[in-house]
């Protein structure tokens, strides 16, 4: 159980902030089964619209309070920020696989944990400040 959670932590991790979509092939069935699980999961606790969520992948943050807890809830559910919204760096760079720490950590340490006016708009500043950062690695899911 342990190894899955750990193996979904990265993928999500993954998929959701600086991947290198050129060098990831293929999630296994079971890895994307349980990505496509935690976003479920996640817009059904927060109602936030799929348009948003695909609009991000673009670079247009919509600024509804169910979309930025929908990237709250996702970064929650892998022990990556605490209540109050700060992000664990560290955490958010240990999960990152090897081969994509070189390019990923330093925009990762360069936005740190983004201080907003609660925890959802916390984590959504510190996302719009990766996509800033690395916009063609950019991915949320």
């Amino acid at each position: 159980m342990v190894v899955l959670i750990n193996e979904l932590i990265k993928v999500v991790v993954l998929a959701m902030l600086l991947s290198c979509l050129q060098h990831v092939k293929a999630l296994t069935e079971e890895m994307q089964e349980l990505a496509n699980q935690l976003h479920a999961t996640c817009v059904e606790e927060t109602g936030a619209s799929e348009n948003a969520i695909s609009d991000a992948r673009k670079g247009v943050f919509d600024e509804a309070e169910s979309f930025k807890c929908y990237i709250k809830c996702l970064l929650s559910q892998m022990a990556i920020i605490d209540d109050d919204g700060v992000i664990d760096v560290d955490a958010m760079v240990a999960v990152m696989p090897e081969e994509m720490q070189e390019k990923s950590e330093p925009i990762i340490r360069k936005c740190g944990s983004v201080k907003g006016a609660n925890a959802c708009d916390s984590a959504w500043l510190t996302h719009k400040c990766y996509y800033k950062e690395g916009p063609e690695d950019y991915f949320l899911i």
